[in-house]
């Protein structure tokens, strides 16, 4: 019985030994190379050529021109200094400073690989193959992902002006009568770096929600409204019209919310998946009533008449 034992552990320990010899051959022959922040080029089978400062594949020197290379790339931004889990033991909270006066800095990464017939790989299907590195000047196919998962949050940065509540007739307005509301609130553009690529956005004004200070709100979606002549504010009601019921003094508001897109180095607009709200500062309207009266004389002949300007008024 011990003697099969001992044959049996000197065959356990041979083929540990093959399986390590196997193992070292093997990465002996793996041509790609691991870079770091100052690594400028990996070489990819000996065919390619992959730069992880920019993220370009180029065929090695002395291969064909027409040569494809058979894998896919993606930067994995999860070491960049900023990051939630800069305490991952493979990130560094690497710095990338700009490489010209005034220019885009780079941005942390680490490389990963997969083979382009996974058309859509999973995490478990990336292959690192590099460690924590600069990207400069990243092709846009790169980062469109991370850009698409960051862009609601840049779009509700932006200083986007919410436009002014406007009346008619205003400050002061009759009990009983229509009050034309409208908004100056109109699409507006920017373009901003984001990734180290030219983001154009544009937000524009799709929704309106009118709060009129007396407990009444229309919309959304109201339509954003529109100024009428003066001639016709008592008389004209129109879709945002309103009309106080009691006299005082109401803050008015008027929430827009507003839609996005984006596009990516001139690229086609893409639309932003969220929206954000914008409430206008109170309006204050101050609401009058009228009285009606027959009078005998008019002002010039009486100016104690009722409702010239020598008596007190009604309000």
């Amino acid at each position: 019985m011990g003697r099969f034992t001992s044959y049996g552990a000197i065959l356990l320990l041979l083929i540990l030994q093959v399986l390590l010899v196997s193992r070292v051959a093997a990465a002996a022959d793996e041509p790609r190379v691991t870079a770091d922040r100052h690594e400028r080029q990996i070489e990819v089978g000996a065919t390619f050529i992959f730069n992880p400062e920019t993220g370009i594949s180029e065929p090695s020197p002395g291969a064909s021109p027409a040569a494809e290379d058979p894998n896919q790339y993606m930067a994995d931004t999860h070491c960049r200094a900023d990051g939630p889990d800069t305490k991952d033991p493979g990130c560094d909270a690497l710095d990338c400073p700009a490489t010209t006066p005034g220019g885009p800095e780079g941005t942390p990464v680490i490389w990963k690989e997969a083979p382009k017939a996974i058309t859509n790989p999973g995490w478990t299907n990336w292959i690192p193959i590099t460690g924590p590195t600069c990207l400069y000047d990243p092709q846009p196919a790169n980062v469109l992902a991370d850009i698409a998962a960051r862009i609601l949050n840049d779009f509700r940065q932006l200083p986007i002006n919410p436009g002014n509540l406007q009346a008619q007739p205003f400050p002061h307005t009759l009990k009983g009568g229509p009050t034309n509301f409208y908004t100056t609130a109109t699409e507006q553009t920017f373009d901003v770096t984001i990734l180290g690529q030219a983001i154009h956005l544009t937000a524009t004004p799709a929704n309106h929600t009118y709060t009129f200070g007396d407990g009444t709100t229309l919309g959304p979606p109201p339509p954003p409204g529109y100024p009428i002549p003066q001639t016709e504010w008592l008389t004209t009601e129109t879709r945002t019209s309103h009309s106080y019921t009691q006299t005082g003094n109401y803050p008015a508001t008027i929430t827009t919310t507003f839609t996005g897109t984006y596009s990516v180095n001139n690229g086609p607009p893409l639309p932003i998946n969220g929206t954000l709200d914008l409430t206008t500062p109170a309006t204050t309207i101050h609401v009058w009533k009228t009285q009606r009266a027959l009078v005998a004389d008019t002002c010039q002949q009486n100016p104690n008449s009722w409702g010239c300007p020598t008596t007190e008024p009604t309000h």
